[in-house]
């Protein structure tokens, strides 16, 4: 069995990962795919927990994080279509737009 210590710290490096690409990237789609990303990091570090101390609450935990990811992929990707639809553009420099 891997040591849970080398998945939490893969955990930290997709986290990382997915941050960098959130904070770097214009693309609306990208960004969303980078909170993702990080989301998944969570999970994979609540069961990683979960296998270390031999408790099977960090796979609900990781069970709920999945379903709230699904909600916020279908919102996220509804405000991007409104988005493009209204402006014909999903690049977040765009979305100054909305201040008016």
């Amino acid at each position: 069995m891997i040591d849970p210590s080398w998945v939490a710290g893969l955990g930290v490096i997709i986290f990382a990962i997915g941050l960098w690409g959130a904070f770097t990237r214009k693309n609306a789609i990208i960004v969303l795919m980078c909170i993702e990303l990080i989301l998944n990091a969570v999970n994979l570090n609540f069961v990683a927990g979960a296998a270390h101390f031999g408790d099977e609450l960090g796979w609900m935990y990781a069970a709920f994080a999945i379903a709230i990811a699904a909600a916020e992929v279908a919102i996220g990707l509804a405000i991007f279509l409104s988005l493009y639809s209204k402006h014909a553009t999903i690049s977040l420099d765009g979305l100054e737009l909305l201040k008016n």
